[in-house]
């Protein structure tokens, strides 16, 4: 069963900057989407962030672009989400997703805190 790890969160002043890693157990390019999504406190909504296709294309939530940049490393298995000019709305537990016809995988996420 394929593995998802995250971490690089933690708490951040805003305007800071972060890097969230996702390690995956198999290749990444057996996944059609890499993506983030973020879930506030007490929430089971999970909320789009970030997202990167097999063939290189990104995609961004309105929120975060210009912001957020997400790539990956086919060599390492993982895939990277850096965040710079970090708001107290972007606080949360960023979850990474791998997407691939029929089935999900997903990670257990790593919390990112932005104080104001």
């Amino acid at each position: 069963q394929v593995r998802l790890v995250e971490s690089g969160g933690g708490v951040v002043q805003t305007g800071g900057s972060l890097r969230l890693s996702c390690a995956v157990s198999e290749s990444i390019s057996s996944f059609n989407v890499m993506d983030w999504y973020r879930q506030a406190p007490g929430k089971q909504f999970r909320r789009f962030v970030a997202a990167i296709a097999d063939n290189g294309n990104t995609n961004y939530a309105d929120s975060v672009t210009g912001r957020f940049t997400i790539t990956r490393d086919k060599a390492k298995n993982t895939v990277y989400l850096q965040m710079n000019s970090l708001k107290p709305e972007d606080s949360g537990t960023y979850l990474c997703r791998g997407s691939r016809p029929g089935r999900d995988s997903w990670g257990q996420g790593t919390q990112v805190t932005v104080s104001s």
